[in-house]
């Protein structure tokens, strides 16, 4: 793992495949926040694919009772289960709320999707001791580990 804890996947830093697979083999549960229950939307495919592997997913999106089979939770304060990493779908401006509750939850795991970029909650979040993923797919970059830790 980096130094900082933080794992990122910009221009300039690639995630290895070895941290990706140290992420999802200490993995089980992820809430997607922001998980669609339009077939057609990335959050719905990249869920259903991880949910495939064996992960048991756990959406997060008010206003909706279930996704993929699974009850749906309004906010991760809700979620009564385990949580080990939370996926994010949701614009950058969203994050520093969902990691106030990945802290008050203690969530080891924080993956922000493609296009999630907010560097002050991501550090926050690693101060707080959980490992960040910003600015990759999970399923794309963490799919091939996946098929084989899940």
């Amino acid at each position: 793992m980096p130094k900082n804890g933080i794992l990122r996947a910009m221009n300039s830093f690639k995630l290895s495949e070895t941290e990706i697979c140290h992420v999802l083999r200490n993995v089980r549960s992820i809430a997607v926040v922001g998980l669609s229950p339009n077939a057609d939307r990335p959050s719905f495919r990249v869920a259903r694919g991880m949910q495939e592997l064996g992960y048991r997913i756990i959406p997060v999106r008010p206003r909706v009772t279930a996704v993929l089979g699974e009850q749906a939770y309004a906010d991760l304060a809700s979620v009564p289960h385990k949580i080990d990493l939370v996926n994010v779908f949701r614009a950058p401006e969203h994050v520093p709320g969902i990691v106030d509750a990945c802290i008050a939850l203690g969530v080891k795991y924080l993956w922000l999707q493609d296009g999630v970029i907010h560097e002050e909650a991501a550090q926050r979040a690693q101060a707080a001791g959980i490992t960040v993923v910003m600015d990759m797919c999970i399923w794309r970059d963490g799919g091939p580990c996946g098929r084989c830790a899940a």
